[in-house]
């Protein structure tokens, strides 16, 4: 009863941190349902999970989406989703939990150092972050750190980048799906009342989030997503190195 329950807690604070920021869910839950149900499984639940808490936040903010950048964005994301849902299916356990938690620690750190930068937001910096977004999704179920670095540098509006990254998500975490059955991914042996739970949880986690919102400013709900996730990235780099180890 540990692990699910373990599951269910990453569940809802991930989405109850998607719906304070706009963006986040992979960030906390992705290197912990790694940690706790493998490297391909989890990130499968990830990009499962993440679709529908997204699903449920776009009629929030509907109004707020920037329609064109998405288009672009999500256009661009085949180019990284395609490669990446073959990579899953040859890549040593060990490697991958390595390599998710060294490309979300990566991207966080980025994001961050970039945060004094300027960059014109052209068509070629968002196909790129686009098509590393949709990679990272497929591949450690973290799409967002691409994405974010975008907006950071761009000077992207919050409240509309935050819009726009639920429609994009969503698109993102099916397409990741889709490809990964194509390319014979393993779907997370769980039971279906276990499914039931995943989803009733994202959509808890939500509830939550809005009434945080309103008390839990955005810098703090960033300060504390970043702390959790990095703390992810390094228990799931510590497991790929002990399996590499033992």
């Amino acid at each position: 009863m540990i692990v699910p329950a373990l599951v269910l807690l990453a569940v809802l604070v991930g989405a109850g941190m998607q719906r304070v920021t706009g963006m986040g869910f992979a960030l906390v839950a992705a290197p912990f349902l790694v940690l706790l149900l493998g490297p391909v499984e989890g990130v499968i639940l990830v990009n499962v999970c993440g679709a529908v808490t997204a699903a449920a936040i776009i009629p929030r903010v509907f109004r707020d989406v920037d329609w064109r950048r998405y288009r672009f964005l999500a256009a661009a994301a085949l180019l990284g989703i395609v490669p990446a849902a073959m990579i899953v299916r040859v890549i040593p356990a060990p490697v991958l939990e390595i390599s998710i938690g060294a490309l979300l620690a990566g991207g966080l750190t980025v994001s961050l150092c970039l945060r004094s930068a300027v960059l014109s937001p052209r068509r070629r910096y968002l196909t790129a972050a686009g098509a590393m977004s949709g990679f990272m999704n497929t591949a450690a179920g973290v799409g967002g750190p691409a994405v974010s670095i975008y907006s950071l540098a761009t000077r992207w509006p919050h409240r509309s980048f935050a819009a726009t990254m639920q429609p994009y998500f969503f698109t993102i975490g099916c397409l990741a799906l889709v490809f990964k059955a194509l390319a014979g991914g393993a779907v997370p042996e769980l039971p279906w009342g276990m499914w039931l739970a995943v989803a009733l949880t994202c959509l808890a986690g939500i509830v939550i989030g809005d009434v945080l919102a309103k008390h839990i400013s955005i810098r703090t709900a960033q300060l504390l997503l970043i702390a959790v996730a990095y703390l992810g990235a390094a228990t799931t780099i510590a497991r790929g190195v002990h399996g590499l180890l033992t």
